[in-house]
C-alpha cells in the first residue's frame, strides 16, 4: 500500500488559533490514516511583510469579529485560555528558532517540545519570547534544555527559522492554522470540518 503524504499544519506560536487547531489536528490526521506534519511560521512575515495588512486583532470590524469567534469556539468545547488576549503577543521567534532545530533532528521531539510550548504560552501564560523560559519548557518536554538555548541563539536556529517561512510562504500559506493536503490548502480553525470531509472523500 503506498504510504498516504502527510497532513502538513502550520502554526505560529502567538496565534490562538493556531493553538486550538494544534489540540485536534493528530487525532484528525491519525483518523484518515496520516500524520500530522507540524511546521511553525511566523504572521509578522506574512501577514504584516507579505500581504501588508495591519495583525488581524487590530483590523477594524474583523478583530471584535475574530475575538467573538474565537470566545464562541472555547465554549462549544469546554476550553479556556490563561492568557488575556488584550496584552501584547510574546516575540515567537525563540519558540520558532527552537522548534525548527529540534524538528532538523527529530520531528516527533520538535511536536512535543511545540505542545509544551504552546501550553505554557496559552494555557500558562509564560513569556515564550524568553529564551531561558522555551528551554525550560522544552527540557521539561524531554529535550536537552542547554542545546535548545544554544539554538535559539545561534545563526543555524535563525537560518532553518527563516527556510522554514520562505517554504510556507511558497506553498501559499498566509495564516495560522493554515492546513496542506496533498496540495489542497485549507485555512482557519474552522476549516478542520471541512478537511475532515475532505480526507473522508477523497476530495472534489
Amino acid at each position: 500500500m503506498t504510504e498516504r503524504a502527510p497532513v502538513e499544519f502550520f502554526f505560529d506560536f502567538i496565534s490562538p488559533f493556531g493553538f486550538l487547531a494544534s489540540l485536534r489536528v493528530d487525532a484528525l490526521a491519525a483518523a484518515h490514516g496520516r500524520e500530522a506534519r507540524w511546521q511553525s511560521m511566523l504572521l509578522g512575515v506574512s501577514v504584516l511583510k507579505v500581504m501588508g495588512m495591519q495583525p488581524l486583532p487590530k483590523t477594524p470590524l474583523k478583530g471584535p469579529y475574530l475575538r467573538r469567534d474565537l470566545g464562541r469556539y472555547l465554549r462549544r468545547h469546554g476550553l479556556y485560555l490563561g492568557r488575556d488576549l488584550d496584552r501584547p503577543p510574546a516575540n515567537p521567534i525563540p519558540a520558532g528558532r527552537a522548534f525548527h532545530a529540534l524538528d532538523a533532528r527529530s520531528p516527533e521531539l520538535a511536536r512535543r517540545v511545540a505542545r509544551a510550548l504552546l501550553q505554557a504560552y496559552w494555557i500558562e501564560d509564560r513569556d515564550i519570547g524568553d529564551p531561558a523560559i522555551v528551554a525550560a519548557v522544552a527540557g521539561d518536554a524531554g529535550a536537552e534544555a542547554a542545546a535548545v538555548l544554544d539554538a535559539i541563539g545561534s545563526g543555524e536556529g535563525d537560518r532553518l527559522l527563516r527556510a522554514a517561512v520562505d517554504a510556507s510562504l511558497n506553498k501559499g500559506v498566509f495564516g495560522s492554522p493554515f492546513f496542506l493536503v496533498d496540495g489542497e490548502p485549507f485555512f482557519g480553525l474552522e476549516k478542520m470540518e471541512l478537511l475532515a470531509e475532505w480526507l473522508d472523500s477523497g476530495g472534489w
